[in-house]
């Protein structure tokens, strides 16, 4: 079953049927709202295990044709890394034909993604960056009920097989106030991908070409990426980025109560270091004062662009949104060429409202960056844009919220007559681990239950 498609474009470059039925859910579909979600990794000690698995997998995972889960409203989604691979036994030209920032890993990156200090992989929640991560399965659901009675069927199916080692689990659940740690309302931008079906949130930006975030597909630069040999394998798969971030909420409040006048300015410095009010509100349509309505209408709260606002009166060029998606923002380096899919699932506890002293809980994102390009979507995005400020002629100046900040991060906020300057910045994002992977469309999954080698 093949997607009509829906481009909206003028170029003249045509757009290829997308084959939604190969392409995993998770790839294309945003998460359900609200949303109970587990990442669960695994470890293959057995490779007929390992294959075994494959091949079960292949009917649970939902497909992007189809809106329904095959589970009882609980999604899955699989995703291999380079050690995965080996230990299912690919052959190593088929090995070799990978994205070589794939085969390095997440945490061999480390330097090139300013995971430095507190965030550096000798730090990391083991076993993240190491070789005994193989599979990543994702599993999202509205209900909890829902989400426990496919892991139980999951858990089940492995003792079952054998082995197979589940050796970590992250939870993850929407908070009461429906916002992220930060206390800023999330899951909002996500682009169209043409042939997909699915409408981006952003009525001004045009669809995307699908091989920006699908493999096998054409890019924005006109042709089609490398793709991971042979094409069964590579073909309607895709890279993802997971990473575990830890927030650090009360150091945040610490900082604005500390830096501002009032807790109406409070908010505002908050609103210019996100770019966005708590609400969701954008400064780009409301740089003044928030608008709780605004931000709540997906009809209107990413309906914005920046070309009007060059200097960043209302929203600053440094803040965070900004730097993640310049839009039509003129900048070093093409803007469409480094966009992603992003998906964030918030775990932890919430800090209560007001509390300003750190409780030593753990919370934050587990946040999935996916695209078909590693180096010039998350990578570039992460080293030039997060944390960088030459594209913005700031200097070495990173992203007030989540850059590698050390106590002596700057912030620059454009007024008139003498624009605003922030000092000091912390860090309040740490990097906690991550991996890179590998989600193979459905007939790659049966290509790796298949193998023989």
């Amino acid at each position: 079953m093949r997607a009509s498609c829906v481009s909206g474009r003028t170029s003249p470059r045509p757009t290829e049927m997308l084959e939604l039925d190969d392409i995993q859910s998770g790839v294309l579909r945003p998460r359900p709202s609200p949303y109970v979600a587990t990442y669960i990794l695994l470890r293959i000690d057995d490779r007929s295990a390992g294959r075994e698995l494959m091949g079960r997998l292949c009917s649970v995972v939902a497909s992007a044709a189809h809106p329904s889960s095959p589970t009882a409203d609980c999604w899955l989604s699989v995703a291999l890394t380079y050690h995965g691979l080996e230990a299912l036994g690919v052959p190593r030209n088929s090995m070799d034909s990978f994205a070589w920032e794939f085969r390095q890993g997440m945490a061999a990156r480390a330097k090139a993604l300013g995971d430095d200090g507190e965030s550096s992989p000798e730090h990391w929640e083991p076993p993240l960056g190491t070789s005994d991560v193989h599979v990543v399965l994702t599993a999202l659901s509205p209900t909890q009920v829902q989400l426990e009675t496919a892991l139980e069927r999951a858990r089940k199916a492995l003792r079952e097989l054998g082995g197979i080692k589940a050796i970590w689990r992250q939870d993850c659940h929407a908070l009461s106030t429906g916002k992220e740690p930060f206390g800023f309302k999330d899951g909002i931008s996500h682009p169209a991908v043409e042939g997909s079906g699915i409408p981006g949130s952003n009525p001004h930006e045009e669809p995307l070409k699908a091989g920006e975030f699908v493999l096998g597909y054409p890019d924005e630069t006109g042709g089609v990426s490398p793709m991971p040999w042979p094409d069964v394998l590579g073909r309607n798969g895709t890279y993802v980025a997971f990473r575990k971030l830890h927030q650090r909420v009360a150091s945040f409040r610490q900082y604005l109560k500390a830096t501002a006048s009032s807790r109406e300015d409070e908010e505002s410095l908050a609103a210019k270091m996100m770019g966005r009010w708590r609400s969701g509100a954008p400064l780009a349509l409301c740089p003044h004062h928030d608008d709780s309505d605004l931000g709540a209408d997906s009809s209107r709260n990413n309906a914005f662009l920046y070309s009007d606002d060059p200097t960043g009166y209302k929203t600053p060029p440094a803040s965070h949104v900004r730097r993640a998606n310049p839009r039509d923002a003129s900048v070093a380096g093409v803007v469409r060429l480094h966009r992603m899919i992003r998906r964030g699932t918030a775990y932890g506890p919430e800090l209560p409202e007001g509390i300003l002293e750190d409780d030593g809980a753990e919370r934050g994102l587990m946040f999935a960056f996916i695209g078909a390009h590693l180096g010039r979507q998350f990578e570039f995005v992460q080293s030039e844009w997060i944390n960088g400020g030459d594209f913005l002629g700031l200097g070495d100046a990173k992203d007030p919220l989540a850059g590698a900040n050390d106590g002596t991060g700057v912030f620059s906020v454009p007024k008139r007559p003498i624009p605003r300057r922030m000092q000091g910045l912390p860090r309040f994002v740490v990097t906690r681990g991550g991996e890179y992977c590998f989600m193979p469309g459905l007939r790659a999954l049966r290509w790796l239950a298949d193998l023989r080698t």
